[in-house]
């Protein structure tokens, strides 16, 4: 299997590299694999995903997603490559003045598909985050849980090569929380999509293997 994400050496920091988030840390993440990431709160967890995202870039070393250094990729192909991924936000992040179905296939309306392509993943998402009835209704109208469920939703949207998750069960319900947990751990089984959560502590129900990097002291380490 190839690496889908590769760090050598990566230092991640902010004020124009004067504060270091994290420092010379390397691994390498293939496809098709699960992998939770922990640590304290500021240990620079949310810091790594952003650097993923091509938010951040690296201050030192290298770090490839997808082929591309992010160190020195330009914004189109930024923008390309945005377009593999998923990202599920803690906050949601979802539009309010659109509907359900609306927001769950912004990614595909941004890529130009068509409206029948729209609607078809639409209701084949909503079905699976067991939001069908829901699909004309407004986020404000739904609880943090269903709102949550729409993100995730919109992150399958375009069958993404890699899914991003902050924190995405943080304060969730039981019941939504493993509707989540499914959900990633299906996309990742069936379709071989490449799954990296960032969480607090990882769920007691997960059936699938996984690997586990702790961030502390500036240190990205994976747990055996």
């Amino acid at each position: 299997m190839s690496n889908v994400i590769q760090a050598s050496g990566l230092t991640l920091a902010y004020d124009n590299g004067t504060k270091s988030i994290i420092q010379d840390a390397n691994f390498s993440i293939k496809k098709g694999e699960f992998v939770f990431i922990t640590g304290p709160s500021g240990s620079g967890k949310s810091t790594l995903l952003k650097a993923l995202y091509g938010q951040l870039k690296p201050s030192t070393g290298t770090l490839v997603v997808g082929g591309n250094n992010l160190s020195n990729i330009s914004r189109p192909k930024l923008q390309e490559l945005r377009t593999h991924m998923g990202i599920i936000f803690q906050d949601y992040k979802l539009v309010n003045e659109w509907t359900v179905a609306k927001n769950v296939v912004l990614p595909l309306m941004i890529a130009g598909y068509s409206n029948e392509v729209q609607d078809t993943q639409a209701r084949r998402l909503l079905k699976h985050v067991k939001l069908a009835e829901h699909a004309d209704k407004y986020p404000l109208e739904l609880s943090g849980g269903e709102q949550q469920r729409v993100g995730v939703a919109r992150a399958l949207s375009k069958n993404p090569v890699v899914i991003l998750a902050d924190e995405p069960t943080g304060n969730l319900d039981d019941y939504s929380s493993n509707v989540i947990w499914d959900l990633m751990e299906n996309a990742c089984q069936q379709l071989d999509t490449t799954v990296l959560v960032v969480t607090h502590k990882i769920p007691t129900i997960f059936s699938l293997p996984y690997r586990h990097f702790i961030i502390e002291n500036r240190g990205i380490y994976e747990v055996h």
